[in-house]
């Protein structure tokens, strides 16, 4: 969603990427109104990445499922080492034409090759840095950790170990999104 408003220009997406690319989060009630919106734009089954990110947000995406009368099934904890994060962080690249994402090596083998799916130029991220990473982690761990056991303690949080290949972490949601 926030790519969606980037990539539109409007005024959210200008200040998502002016607070996200010196890693920081969006404030909640930012966000909150962003998926509220959605949300009633939306029918069916759907999966959120990336949202909630703080116990304010989550206690929101509660009430508005609730409204909705759409019940949270399951919340997915990708855990994976830092080692593993900065690697993927420091090995991605974005088209600057259709904003899909790949990484260094394993989609393509240099910056220099055009995008796969449109032919745009890939290129890095502003904010994909370590130092900036290393801000997000701390923020992750002050903001975001704690929806671990905010989930685990209504029964609904599944772990996926995402330290492994791109098909390894894929089969571990698949399951975890098809087990009763």
């Amino acid at each position: 969603m926030l790519r969606a408003e980037k990539a539109a220009g409007t005024e959210l997406g200008k200040l998502a990427a002016e607070v996200t690319s010196k890693g920081h989060l969006l404030p909640d009630e930012m966000v909150i109104g962003l998926v509220k919106n959605w949300l009633m734009s939306h029918e069916g089954s759907f999966l959120f990445d990336g949202f909630p990110r703080t116990i304010a947000q989550a206690n929101a995406l509660d009430d508005l499922l609730s409204k909705a009368g759409k019940p949270l099934e399951v919340a997915l904890s990708l855990e994976a080492s830092f080692e593993a994060i900065q690697y993927r962080v420091s090995h991605r690249l974005v088209c600057g034409q259709c904003a899909a994402n790949f990484s260094l090596g394993l989609h393509v083998q240099s910056d220099s090759e055009p995008c796969p799916n449109c032919g745009g130029t890939l290129k890095r991220r502003q904010d994909d840095d370590l130092e900036v990473l290393k801000k997000r982690m701390l923020e992750y761990h002050e903001k975001s950790e704690p929806l671990i056991e905010y989930y685990a303690l209504r029964g609904l949080l599944k772990r996926i170990d995402a330290n492994g290949s791109l098909d390894d972490v894929f089969a571990q949601i698949s399951n975890a999104l098809n087990e009763p």
